[in-house]
């Protein structure tokens, strides 16, 4: 197989940095459905890196730990978008973010093709949005046809 089978194209990846790779690994285990792919020391300030997929896309979070280095959090606002499977996978996990204190905003109802969707806060106070009937990629496909 040719190395061009392996290359990546179009949007790959989100880089964090994050106070503890292990904390917000599990965030986004939790919250996001994504899975721990790769996993390196760091070098310099940076003290680890994980590599975090989305198994339904070739899209993947990379956290990198450090104490020293420092970065705008992505939020309020601006955020980073995952979809649920069901409107009741989204409410189970708006709950869940409840109960421990991050959810950032509940669980919205707006016209199409935003749908279904709730805020919620990282462990470094980035924002992961949960939506569910969001219509991205139908929308995407209508407007470049």
């Amino acid at each position: 197989m040719s190395q061009d089978a392996f290359t990546d194209r179009g949007l790959t990846h989100l880089a964090l940095v994050v106070r503890d790779l292990d904390l917000s690994r599990r965030f986004y285990e939790t919250f996001a459905g994504l899975e721990r792919v790769h996993e390196r020391p760091g070098e310099g300030a940076i003290t680890r890196v994980a590599w975090m997929a989305d198994p339904h896309t070739n899209f993947t979070v990379v956290l990198v730990e450090s104490s020293q280095m420092t970065d705008t959090p992505l939020g309020p606002f601006g955020h980073l978008g995952m979809a649920c499977e069901s409107r009741a996978d989204l409410d189970r996990l708006a709950e869940l973010a409840r109960e421990r204190g991050i959810l950032r905003s509940p669980p919205t109802q707006s016209p199409r093709p935003v749908g279904y969707w709730t805020y919620i806060s990282d462990p470094d106070g980035n924002t992961l949005e949960l939506s569910y009937a969001q219509e991205i990629r139908f929308t995407a496909l209508q407007t470049t046809r």
